[in-house]
């Protein structure tokens, strides 16, 4: 090969070579290299997963990983659900026009403690998922989200202070818990996957995230309308005092403490999975026990091959993360993973917190003084629920069954594309929207945008930091990214609460200053979907590909005698 190799380099009498020559060069290097070197120097028991067929274990492990998910989208969502009511049970004022609402400052706390604690946990278990091994910390975060959610419900207190003060404390470590999560539960999914439909599984276990929100309104829809015909009241109008009921108080910690139970449900199944063969033989250097759990996942006799993984091992691929060599293979990579999970984080949580707030602006859901305060509570819930039936929950599962056709290239840059668009469709003409009569256009035109932001880079972008860095720092840098989005969520969280406040200091909320208004903070997020589009040049692609060729990894490619001579 080697001879043939150099003769049909040689260019002859020619200057150029012949087609045939050509043809038989690449013809030789493609048997030689990197393929064919990769199928035969590849631990066996990698490429058994990754040629693996769809078994039931993939199927069980995306139901226990996506239950975390499901936990995780209830838990950080269901509290927008119930902030109109807090404001009226625990700041209420009968004197005033207007019904009680939490002071700006409280309701930045209640919304964006749980980002806090999901960003430190993003980071914390994400350098511990590689440090001790997925498996050893997956059952630990769940317990955690499992106690903060049933504590969050039990917060009390003598004065409104020291409620929120506890509730945000609980939500806090209950976020840190979900944080957790997200490295783990991508990482464990893109280990245990075969390359052909690993995109799909990702993407399931992320998609159960939209049944999560969908959830939260479905159960806040259920128990609103028990507790309002069990214990009705007149709207705020008509009695002030009497319009929230003493049971309302009820309603917002059975909804917080019911976010315990889906996560309850899987911990034991979570306790029982097996440490994925790519953590146990690429970072502890354990080739028989890779060989020994996965042979009973998969059902097969797979060899051990301890010598092959030293020789993989003595290339001396351990860098680390701040080294010069991480920084040259991936630090453009983790630069595009991060930066593009901030901006669509920005845009996605100013929207999924605060669409009762728009909703409010364009007149979809009446003056709060016009009801009573379980009905508030069902007008809001039945708004989300909607958008999510309709916008939300399709596009996770449209990239789902597409992502393994299209890419995840494609898939994000024209998710970024589509947001903008309609984005600015919401900006440009948003006098139109809030007159009368056209406010189902507005919802129809606001549920679009959530549509592409789930089929596109609010998925993708927890997809591909699972799939394009080395084993050993994989639940790392996922960590970094998906912190890097929740800084954008806290932004959005924080930012949108003031920025969307009227410029006319007349129709500002209580307690807050005039804000950029409504349209401008749309003009603002379309502005960051934008960026996610340019961004999204950064990251590579991964379609059809081992989580080894991306990484660079446990396969001899790199000093092989023929990369020497082939292209």
């Amino acid at each position: 090969q080697q001879r043939q190799i150099e003769a049909a380099r040689s260019p002859g009498r020619s200057s150029e070579r012949s087609k045939q020559q050509h043809e038989l060069w690449h013809e030789i290097c493609d048997t030689a290299t990197p393929h064919g070197a990769m199928a035969s120097r590849q631990l066996q028991v990698l490429s058994a997963l990754d040629g693996a067929k769809t078994q039931l274990y993939h199927f069980r492990a995306i139901v226990v990983a996506g239950m975390g998910f499901f936990t995780d989208a209830y838990d950080l969502f269901c509290i927008s659900l119930v902030t109109k009511l807090l404001g009226r049970i625990y700041y209420a004022d009968p004197s005033s026009p207007n019904p009680g609402s939490l002071p700006p400052n409280v309701a930045a706390a209640v919304n964006g403690v749980a980002l806090c604690g999901t960003l430190a946990g993003q980071l914390f278990f994400g350098w511990l998922g590689d440090k001790l091994g997925r498996k050893s910390v997956y059952g630990m975060t769940l317990m955690l989200m499992v106690v903060c959610s049933v504590a969050s419900g039990l917060s009390f207190g003598h004065t409104p202070a020291s409620v929120m003060a506890t509730l945000c404390f609980f939500r806090f470590w209950l976020g840190f818990g979900i944080g957790g999560d997200y490295p783990l539960s991508a990482t464990i999914m893109s280990e245990y996957a075969n390359k052909k439909t690993r995109g799909a599984f990702i993407a399931a276990v992320f998609a159960m995230q939209g049944f999560g929100i969908l959830a939260g309104g479905v159960v806040t829809l259920v128990l609103s309308t028990v507790f309002r015909n069990a214990f009705p009241g007149p709207a705020y109008q008509v009695d002030a005092a009497a319009s929230t009921v003493p049971q309302a108080d009820y309603v917002w910690r059975i909804i917080l403490m019911l976010g315990a139970l889906p996560a309850a449900l899987t911990y034991y199944w979570r306790t029982k999975m097996p440490e994925t063969a790519r953590y146990t033989a690429l970072v502890a250097k354990n080739a028989k026990q890779a060989s020994l759990d996965m042979s009973k996942v998969l059902q097969s006799e797979i060899e051990a091959e301890p010598e092959k993984l030293d020789e993989i091992m003595a290339r001396g691929e351990d860098y680390g993360l701040f080294t010069s060599r991480f920084a040259k293979r991936h630090g453009l990579h983790l630069l595009g993973t991060a930066t593009a999970w901030f901006l669509v984080d920005v845009a996605y949580y100013s929207q999924n917190l605060f669409q009762k707030d728009i909703f409010g602006s364009i007149g979809w859901i009446p003056k709060a003084r016009t009801m009573d305060a379980l009905e508030e509570v069902f007008r809001i819930s039945l708004a989300q629920t909607l958008i999510a039936l309709c916008g939300t929950v399709p596009g996770y599962w449209f990239t789902v069954f597409l992502i393994d056709v299209i890419g995840r290239f494609w898939i994000q840059l024209v998710g970024f594309a589509m947001m903008t668009v309609f984005m600015l469709g919401l900006a440009v003409p948003y006098h139109h929207w809030t007159t009368p009569g056209n406010h189902v256009d507005f919802v129809v035109m606001y549920g679009l945008t959530f549509f592409f932001a789930n089929f596109g880079p609010n998925a993708t972008t927890f997809i591909v930091p699972a799939e394009i860095f080395p084993a050993r720092l994989r639940s790392t840098c996922h960590g970094i990214s998906a912190a890097a989005g929740k800084a954008g969520a806290i932004i959005g969280a924080f930012g949108f609460l003031y920025a969307a406040q009227s410029p006319d200091p007349a129709h500002v909320d209580a307690g807050y200053k005039p804000g950029i208004g409504v349209q401008k903070a749309l003009y603002v997020l379309a502005a960051c979907n934008l960026l996610g589009f340019l961004v999204t040049f950064l990251v590579p692609e991964s379609k059809g590909k081992s989580l080894e060729e991306m990484s660079g990894e446990a396969h001899a490619e790199e000093g092989n005698g023929a990369n020497k001579v082939c292209p």
